[in-house]
């Protein structure tokens, strides 16, 4: 099961982020997990971020790696390459809780064709900061938040923060001059603005270019909160599936590159 949240009719196109996927959250029955078999890959970076389950990658240039609660992996795919995303063996084996995000990166035109390049990060590496109040606990996936840096390298200046508020907390997030910010509620409801306009669970939040702080207030529950934003690239976006580039001509290149194993092919 999977949410987009954005790409949608009323969302099209929030530079530099292309799309954002909510993968469950799913209880599987032994044998039933669900993954992606191999697929290409060029000129972005999907940034997979696992809140429940566990997941194996394999790619064509022979990286491998496995991902479980509270992991992340930040994918540049640059010029190239074709991978895939399955449950773990033991995990479809037995089954359980699946639940996840994968946000899609446009990469600049001058870094469209780099190396391929994984940053796979194991939770215990992912920063993790608290308020002053101690009301707001941060894990901080890309940027910066309560003093705390993330570890991941991104290409363009961003910020990926996932919040928990206690009930009636606020967030008060710092956010860099020009970036475009969205929150994404994954559970429980709360307020954003300084008009503290109502929202719920799994609804995008698209806060104003002009404001230099994302406002964010739990209801009177616990929120768990995506805060995602980035500079905008400003540059011609051609799509074309799993190919993001600046041209047709581009994508054509893209298109007949894999179709001859330029990309390569996972090796059995």
């Amino acid at each position: 099961m999977v949410h987009r949240p954005f790409p949608t009719r009323l969302l099209t196109d929030f530079d530099p982020f292309l799309l954002l996927d909510e993968m469950g959250p799913v209880d599987y029955a032994p044998g039933d997990a669900k993954g992606a078999p191999d697929h290409p890959h060029r000129g972005f970076e999907t940034v997979t971020y696992v809140l429940d389950g566990w997941f194996r990658h394999r790619d064509s240039a022979g990286h491998a790696g496995a991902l479980g609660p509270g992991d992340v992996q930040w994918m540049t795919a640059g010029s190239g390459v074709v991978h895939s995303e399955m449950p773990d063996p033991e995990f479809a084996r037995r089954g359980g809780r699946a639940h996840a995000f994968q946000l899609w990166v446009n990469l600049p035109r001058r870094d469209k064709m780099i190396a391929p390049r994984y940053q796979d990060v194991p939770a215990a590496r992912i920063p993790t900061a608290q308020s002053p109040d101690g009301r707001v606990i941060a894990r901080v996936i890309a940027g910066e938040a309560f003093g705390a840096r993330a570890a991941i390298e991104t290409r363009t200046p961003m910020l990926y923060q996932h919040f928990t508020l206690s009930p009636g907390a606020i967030v008060e997030q710092p956010v860099p001059a020009g970036f475009r910010v969205f929150a994404y509620p994954i559970d429980g409801s709360g307020f954003y603005g300084a008009d503290r306009t109502a929202v719920d669970a799994r609804h995008v939040v698209v806060y104003a270019e002009d404001g230099d702080t994302a406002v964010f207030a739990a209801g009177d529950t616990p929120l768990d909160l995506l805060l995602i934003g980035g500079a905008p690239l400003n540059e011609p976006i051609v799509r074309y599936g799993p190919f993001v580039m600046n041209t047709e001509d581009e994508i054509r290149d893209a298109v007949a590159d894999y179709q001859t194993g330029r990309m390569g092919r996972i090796s059995a």
